[in-house]
């Protein structure tokens, strides 16, 4: 029996051990990885085995047995036991040796990997894709559980247009790691070289899977597959018009053959351009437009290009590139596009060619051609005139390039190839220079700048060197307010006001002397206006537009806090609300950052002013001037007695203390505590509930600590103040509230 049971478990062992010999040359790498583990559990179990026999010895167990069955079965039992063990351990040893081995090769072989990997990049990164593809190919031989060098290679392979390939790849790398990001991202644009568009969406899709956090990055590469898309399907139908010779289709293809003439005269370019301006009349026209080489044919042109220089003024150069500026906007433009009368376009290409359709009045309705778009910005020729042109002496050539810029603004992508391909700060100078025109070329200006003030990635571009590119031409705009329309002007304050939103641009336009400079001289301009309603716009624009900057801290507020408190006292007397809320917020802000401007403010009578808001009841601003007042008791004498002698037994106060706002309530009872120092203010207040709403708030819920801490500080004042309120506390069973309240009273 003991023969039989060491036989099975020694041949169990040796197919066990066969398997994983089996397995460790298997060329799929998940049976590979499982078969290294079974090993080094196997030998780790040996290992384990040797250490608890500890130090073997041996005996002599032979014994003399009469009978030679007996002797034959014992003998017989001694080596089969023996041979047992002494294959299965040659086995292991063996096994053992092996792992070694490959170890040592998977060293030298990792070494190699990593080294045709970097001579691939470098091969890549030179544009020398085939070279590429041949290190990586390398590298995989010598390493195939190396994910990088799949999805590097699938890199390659993509821009070598072997988008099969490229996904076999991405599947390789993802078998190595089915966590790997950049498989997903390489197979998403394979297979959307091959114009699977629903796969490349799910590939972008599984990112999320990989890291939840990749979601913008997920959708910038769904609206990428979206666009190419429609790209695709607008080309088709193209093509489908073009094949039934649909008439404004061939006309489309036949003038931009003809344009593609080099070396003629500008009126010949600019009457077929007019001509083919007028055919492009919806997505389709704008498809074949690019599909054959438009873009190329018309901003290549060197004559075209040379009327682009509007330093030139003969007619005919103005004329042409008045002519192509229409047709960028018409191509480019998703809105429907406005046709041009007959008569601008010379007769010998009404004559010679006749293409002019039926009815030009018609206009049909279109998508943003966002790949139009692209085109154009491609043409780096034509986008650098783009400065020069907005800037041009010529009415009608600015006019165009505005529109041309409009076009590109209505839309998130054609904000982004507009900033991106041009200097954003040198193109909002030129259109605010453009808005102190007194036509229409002001209110396109205008369109266009609400449009990018508004935008977060345009805010982001305009983050450098803002203060100095920028800002000027605002501050500019400000000081001569009286020779400015003045809707621009308050336009202008809005754009600002936009942009402001961003906490860098805040920063750095509030850090600038100058500016509040130019908004207290614009302050001063408004309080001359004769008209009511007038003043009360501009009024409110330019204290919104400060109030936001107050909301930093800086040295140029501290140096001017001064002034712009005094700006805003007077101020006060205004009955607008908005106007009124906006001067208590500047001097909440401001007041704190400078300990001169409370003197001044509490001998103009800040007190006595705020009071009568807050009887009013206006929310917000209530809360403004709650912090003043907290503020101005806390380090001015002149200002806590005014309290009391404006706040009648602190009523107004006090009802405050009901309110739901914790803001409120904070600086209500801080000003409370700092009153409470005044000799005689905590007495007068024994009649009233004081003593119970300052508990509750001191002991309460409050998600703020602030307001339990500033309740807590004026409840310990208070009971200092006037040990009276000790026996109402006791009542209140209040003492241990009060002793917590002690580690308050000890900071101050």
């Amino acid at each position: 029996m003991p023969t039989k049971d060491n036989l099975e478990s020694f041949l169990k062992n040796i197919d066990e051990i066969t398997d994983i010999i089996q397995d460790l040359n298997s060329s799929d790498e998940s049976h590979r990885q499982e078969a290294f583990l079974k090993a080094d559990k196997r030998l780790a179990l040996l290992k384990n085995k040797d250490n608890d026999d500890g130090i073997r010895t041996t005996a002599n167990r032979t014994v003399i047995n009469t009978s030679p069955e007996g002797m034959c079965a014992s003998g017989s039992t001694y080596h089969a036991n023996k041979d047992s063990r002494l294959m299965q351990e040659n086995v292991l040893e063996h096994l053992e040796k092996d792992a070694k081995e490959r170890a040592e090769r998977r060293k030298e072989n990792t070494a190699m990997a990593n080294a045709l990997k970097e001579l691939g990049n470098k091969a890549f990164s030179k544009g020398d894709y085939e070279t590429a593809v041949k290190c990586y190919s390398e590298g995989v031989e010598k390493l195939r559980d190396m994910q990088v060098l799949y999805t590097n290679r699938a890199q390659a392979f993509i821009k070598l247009e072997k988008y099969e390939n490229a996904i076999s790849d991405c599947q390789w790398a993802l078998k190595c790691n089915e966590k790997c990001a950049k498989a997903y991202v390489h197979m998403g644009k394979a297979y959307l070289g091959l114009k699977e568009y629903s796969e490349a969406r799910k590939c972008y899709l599984k990112l999320l899977d990989v890291d939840p956090n990749l979601e913008k990055l997920v959708k910038d590469y769904i609206n990428t597959v979206d666009l190419q898309e429609a790209n695709f399907k607008q080309e088709q139908v193209a093509l489908e018009e073009l094949k039934v010779a649909k008439e404004d289709a061939v006309s489309v293809t036949q003038l931009l053959q003809k344009l593609s003439k080099a070396d003629q005269i500008a009126l010949y370019y600019s009457g077929g351009i007019r001509l083919l301006t007028e055919v492009v009349k919806d997505c389709t026209g704008q498809t074949l437009f690019r599909m054959n080489s438009g873009f190329s044919i018309i901003g290549e042109n060197k004559i075209i290009l040379r009327s682009l220089d509007t330093v030139q003024a003969e007619a005919d150069q103005i004329d042409l590139c008045e002519s192509s500026l229409n047709l960028w906007k018409t191509v480019c433009c998703g809105n429907g596009v406005k046709h041009l009368s007959t008569s601008l376009i010379p007769n010998q290409w009404l004559v010679s060619n006749m293409l002019l359709p039926n009815s030009l009045d018609v206009a049909l309705s279109a998508p943003k051609p966002a790949e139009n778009q692209r085109l154009f910005f491609n043409n780096n020729s034509v986008v650098e005139k783009i400065p020069s042109l907005l800037s041009s002496q010529v009415p009608e050539i600015q006019s165009k390039t505005l529109a041309l810029v409009g076009v590109f603004t209505d839309s998130d992508y054609g904000r982004s190839l507009l900033v991106q391909s041009m200097n954003p700060h040198s193109l909002l100078q030129i259109l605010l220079e453009c808005v102190r025109l007194s036509d229409g070329r002001a209110s396109t200006a205008m369109e266009i700048l609400q449009s990018l003030s508004q935008d977060e990635k345009v805010k982001n571009y305009m983050r450098t060197n803002f203060s100095s590119a920028t800002l000027p031409c605002f501050i500019l705009i400000l000081r001569t307010s009286k020779v400015v329309n003045r809707e621009v002007v308050l336009h202008c304050i809005g754009l600002l006001g936009h942009l402001i939103e961003d906490g860098n641009i805040r920063g750095q336009v509030s850090e600038s002397p100058e500016c509040w400079d130019a908004c207290m001289l614009f302050l001063d301009e408004c309080s001359l206006l004769a008209a009511e309603e007038e003043q009360r716009q501009v009024l409110s624009a330019i204290l919104g537009l400060m109030f936001n900057l107050s909301l930093e801290i800086n040295s140029a507020i501290q140096e001017r806090g001064i002034a712009i408190t005094n700006k805003c006292m007077n101020l006060l007397n205004i009955k607008d609300g908005q106007v009124l809320m906006r001067c208590v917020g500047i001097l909440s802000r401001v007041v704190p950052q400078c300990p001169a401007a409370v003197e001044q403010v509490v001998q103009r009578g800040i007190i006595k002013k705020l009071v009568k808001l807050l009887k009013a009841g206006g929310k917000r601003t209530s809360v403004f001037a709650a912090k003043v007042l907290a503020v101005c008791t806390k380090v001015d004498s002149v200002a806590k007695k005014d309290m009391i002698k404006y706040d009648k037994q602190f009523s107004t106060l006090l009802s405050l203390l009901h309110s739901e706002d914790e803001t409120i309530v904070g600086n209500i009872s801080l000003c409370l505590g700092n009153c409470f120092e005044v000799p005689g203010a905590a007495a007068s207040l024994l009649q009233t509930d004081i003593l119970k709403l300052l508990l509750t708030h001191a002991g309460g819920d409050a998600q703020t600590t602030k307001v339990q801490q500033n309740a807590a500080i004026a409840l310990g004042k208070l009971c200092t103040a006037e040990p009276r309120y000790m026996t109402q506390l006791r009542q209140l069973n209040g003492i241990e509230i009060l002793h917590s309240c002690m580690k308050y009273m000890k900071s101050l």
